[in-house]
């Protein structure tokens, strides 16, 4: 029997349309309306009537938009689904290797069954982890993810509740664990109904998208149970192994236990019943290492988080770039700072921001596997005016540098879609939206980029369907050069990081560096294992301590080591190990 039920603690009446007829809802205790249903089942379309009030809304907790965020929600069994996965025990973040994909771009049909074609490359590279950007319903066919309105609902366009279910359990029988991106701190809005239900938002906080999520104010019990629930959900329901919460920062929180905290209690909870790890990731600008230490030593108990850090000190030193928030990077001081310490911004000084930021990382407290290190992401690259990857800033040789200074870190690395072959394909900002909303965002897009020095004719236009399709992977590139050369590459220095101890060893205060800024060579030891980085144009000879003994993996053939010295070609690197 289907049991629909809605919280709208200020209605004075409310009724489930099904079939063109409404039935009325009666109340239950704390604000809830509840309706037992015994003809409704899966597969039945249903929308709730507030007072009267037409037309009638989407399920906040719905399981499935087929017709789209302001159609009818659907009635999904979430125990239908076949799992084959009883035997997963899941993989820990640990050691692994994060791949961060969108369903959309990621194959030309743009679905979770095609994605699932795609998953043997991800184990032959190495990939421990797949990272999806968010596949919660948001308006239109195509889009980031990160305005969805209907938090419980899979996208209908990249395949519904079944398709990220299959997904899931295709993962699973490869031995891939499945990490999901949700957004708390905001919703679209294009398609969110939630303020016509009940206090969702409050005014007592404000995000840049306008009144914060209502965490702490009037009525916030039930909008945190909303929250926690729906993280819940993914992890129970959908078998998902953990979550990348975004931008933790604006969650605007004033409780002495904050949301965070108490989804950690909760999805620990989980873990133990289902035996096995569930891993929860954020991403905050405050560079706080608090946020991922234990509870037990002052800690929010988080098991990750992203660091920019690291991406904007990879990137400035290999691009060359200074502009914005890359002003605060670039020297090789920065470079080595960001490797043995995660954070360059501990509590020091920001030009960018123009006061000082950051809390400094405890070394021998938290280790490095806390913190994901990155060439590239779907935000570095898409945020730029044209979307340009890495691949179109820097020669393939600094490609192979920085990916060999990210995979051989101390922190759990990450690789955005394509990254592996040097993808030729930019990644650019598209939306959806309904026409109005659409022209607005357009022309804050190119007004955000114009006022920068770019012309409007040479921002993309989010709107165009021509933008989102020129952001798919292009396949075919892998039976070219230097994609496959660079794909070998990739999947050499995963396969030595799993060979070498020391190069999943997440002790920071083991990681050492040295460096010449005139000469432009990067040295970083991780034990018995050197990374000799010549980042200048001309061959040259970098001074080591020790004697190598062996050459792990190298990216040019123009190299010979020997007691004291490394000699190679510029714009390359040699991974060697000492005696």
């Amino acid at each position: 029997m289907t049991t629909l039920r809605v919280w709208a603690p200020a209605a004075e009446s409310m009724a489930v349309e099904i079939s063109a007829a409404q039935r009325p809802m009666a109340a239950a205790a704390g604000g809830w309306w509840e309706l037992a249903a015994p003809d409704v089942e899966p597969g039945a379309d249903y929308a709730f009537v507030v007072d009267g009030a037409e037309p009638a809304l989407p399920d906040p907790r719905s399981r499935w938009q087929p017709h789209g965020v302001h159609g009818p929600s659907r009635v999904v069994d979430p125990g239908a689904f076949p799992w084959t996965d009883q035997r997963w025990w899941g993989v820990p973040l640990r050691g692994g290797v994060v791949y961060e994909l969108h369903v959309g771009t990621f194959t030309s049909e743009g679905t979770f069954d095609a994605a699932l074609e795609r998953l043997d490359h991800l184990v032959e590279l190495g990939i421990s982890h797949v990272e999806l950007l968010p596949v919660n319903a948001f308006p239109g066919r195509r889009g980031w993810g990160y305005d969805g309105v209907d938090l419980y609902a899979v996208h209908d366009p990249y395949g519904g509740p079944a398709g990220l279910a299959r997904f899931v359990d295709g993962c699973h029988a490869r031995g891939l664990g499945v990490l999901l991106d949700v957004v708390y701190n905001h919703l679209g809005p294009d398609g969110n109904y939630l303020a016509r239900f009940g206090p969702y938002f409050t005014d007592t906080h404000h995000t840049p998208w306008g009144p914060a999520v209502n965490l702490d104010a009037d009525a916030s019990d039930e909008v945190r149970r909303f929250v926690i629930d729906n993280a819940l959900m993914w992890l129970r329901d959908y078998h998902c192994d953990g979550l990348r919460l975004d931008a933790v920062h604006e969650l605007r929180d004033d409780r002495a236990t904050p949301i965070l905290e108490e989804l950690v209690v909760e999805v620990a909870a989980l873990s133990g019943q289902l035996r096995r790890p569930l891993t929860l990731i954020a991403e905050s600008d405050r560079n706080d290492p608090r946020l991922v230490r234990s509870r037990e030593a002052g800690g929010c108990g988080l098991d990750a988080q992203w660091t920019d850090d690291i991406h904007h000190a990879l990137h400035a030193t290999l691009t060359g770039e200074r502009q914005g928030y890359y002003a605060d990077f670039g020297p090789l001081p920065v470079l080595a700072k960001a490797l043995e310490r995660a954070f360059v911004h501990d509590g020091c000084w920001s030009g960018f921001r123009g006061r000082a930021h950051g809390r400094p990382v405890d070394v021998e407290l938290t280790p490095g596997d806390r913190f994901l290190g990155y060439l590239q992401d779907h935000d570095q690259v898409g945020n730029r005016a044209q979307g340009d990857r890495s691949g179109a800033l820097m020669s393939e040789g600094l490609l192979k540098v920085g990916a060999a200074l990210v995979l051989t870190s101390a922190f759990t690395p990450m690789l955005w879609m394509g990254e592996e072959w040097g993808a030729a394909t930019p990644w650019l900002f598209f939306t959806d939206y309904e026409p109005e909303l659409g022209a607005k965002v357009r022309q804050g897009r190119r007004a955000e980029f114009t006022a920068h020095g770019w012309g409007a004719q040479e921002v993309p236009d989010p709107q165009a369907a021509a933008t989102f399709e020129r952001s798919r992977l292009d396949w075919g590139e892998l039976e070219k050069e230097p994609h496959g050369a660079l794909l070998d590459w990739h999947r050499r220095l995963i396969e030595l990081r799993r060979q070498h101890a020391e190069l999943t060893d997440g002790r920071l205060d083991r990681v050492g560096t040295a460096y010449d800024e005139s000469a432009r060579w990067f040295v970083v030891r991780r034990g018995s294992v050197l990374v000799v980085a010549n980042l200048g144009p001309d061959r040259q000879t970098v001074p080591v301590e020790g004697s190598p003994v062996a050459v792990l993996a190298a990216s040019t053939s123009g190299f010979v080591y020997r007691s004291g010295a490394v000699e190679l070609d510029g714009e390359s690197v040699v991974i060697v190990s000492l005696a």
